[in-house]
């Protein structure tokens, strides 16, 4: 079966792509709506009564904290579990393994554990971490090192070129073990991913390139001797029509003067991440010919940064390219759209019940349905009471 997750927006949402939706005319919906824990909070329930399995958090100077906002979030939602974004090196690994075992215990096993290597080194900076791209993933190999030790109940000593812990260890082990999810193109981030991932997360790139990136990954942890599940991060937009949905994705690059995503796209090309370079590839920073491969929209990537694609088409349309996908053995779908609350009912109440009638997708709450084998009593039709005819 295949499993979903949505996205929560802890640096603001809106209609728009980029503008917070400020400056809004009178007549016209819209506006920007702030990350508090109410409106996330009914993005969460939202996702969780329709059927997502969990919700990712972003991290980064641009948003508000990840595992304050979800440790707060956890009271509003009963089963939703929460992808937790987190950079190795601002934390020391016996802290992190403390916290992700206090989050377990407390939220009756709800965490997903996302291991973001590090930003652009301006960023990274700024937080006190001077290390350069390489040495931030030998970083991250040394620390989850330590961290998988500690959850296996290990007293853990480990002296090695960036992480050094003296007789750690857990008084309290989680329970359950939190799920580590990963990703990275570049040729440092594979043998770490390979190492230490359960989970190895793409950003969507056409299918031919996923294909070849998933079996990377896959001989890398045949190498480590390790099996490893994949996922993919994509935002969304699913409608009754393809012409509507493909409407809305042109509405969304609308008012965007051409200036504002040349310079954009000149931020971007300055990212030291190879994925967010393999992003930039697909479309060239040009408007045209922006759907890369059938139903796959890399506009979202003219303006922002990270994932830049999107996809776009009736509600049939989207869950064909989610099975095509998954035949490329994806198994996990990180989503978003913009609004995110009215997104996920899009892609809730349209997508996911065509995944299901292909059987491919059942809501985590709700048991298998099982047709009664027939009696052979012919169904009777009911007698119309008196005066309801």
């Amino acid at each position: 079966m295949l499993t979903f997750h949505w996205f929560l927006p802890t640096y603001g949402d809106s209609r728009d792509i980029v503008g917070g939706g400020h400056g809004v005319p009178v007549g016209r919906a819209g506006g920007s709506r702030p990350p508090t824990v109410a409106y996330l909070g009914q993005i969460a329930r939202t996702a969780e009564q329709l059927g997502f399995v969990g919700a990712l958090t972003p991290t980064g100077a641009w948003c508000e904290d990840a595992w304050l906002s979800t440790a707060m979030l956890t009271e509003v939602t009963e089963r939703l579990k929460f992808l937790v974004a987190f950079r190795p090196g601002l934390l020391s690994p016996t802290l992190a393994a403390q916290m992700a075992a206090t989050f377990q215990r407390l939220s009756g096993g709800r965490l997903l554990v996302n291991v973001v290597t590090g930003g652009e080194a301006h960023e990274q900076r700024a937080y006190g971490d001077f290390l350069d791209k390489d040495a931030r993933y030998a970083r991250t190999d040394e620390f989850l090192h330590v961290v998988r030790a500690l959850w296996g109940g290990a007293t853990v000593d480990h002296d090695g070129q960036h992480v050094r812990v003296e007789r750690a260890r857990l008084a309290r082990l989680p329970d359950p073990v939190p799920p580590v999810y990963f990703g990275g193109s570049s040729a440092a981030a594979g043998p770490v991913a390979a190492r230490h991932s359960d989970v190895y997360l793409t950003w969507g790139e056409p299918p031919a390139q996923v294909a070849a990136k998933l079996d990377w990954i896959r001989g890398l942890a045949a190498e480590a001797g390790r099996d490893v599940r994949f996922g993919i991060r994509l935002h969304v937009i699913a409608r009754d029509t393809s012409e509507d949905a493909w409407a809305q994705a042109r509405r969304l690059l609308d008012g965007i003067a051409d200036a504002d995503i040349r310079a954009a796209q000149e931020g971007l090309r300055r990212s030291e991440s190879e994925g967010q370079r393999r992003m930039l590839d697909l479309h060239g920073g040009s408007r045209d010919d922006l759907e890369i491969s059938p139903n796959l929209w890399a506009g979202v990537g003219l303006v922002r940064g990270g994932a830049g694609t999107a996809l776009v088409g009736s509600h049939t349309e989207v869950a064909d390219r989610i099975a095509e996908y998954h035949a490329l053995g994806i198994d996990e779908f990180v989503l978003s759209g913009q609004p995110h609350l009215e997104e996920a009912y899009w892609f809730g109440e349209g997508v996911l019940p065509v995944l299901g009638e292909r059987g491919l997708w059942r809501h985590p709450a709700r048991p298998a349905v099982t047709v009664p084998e027939p009696t052979g009593i012919p169904f009777a039709t009911p007698p119309v009471p008196a005066g309801r005819g």
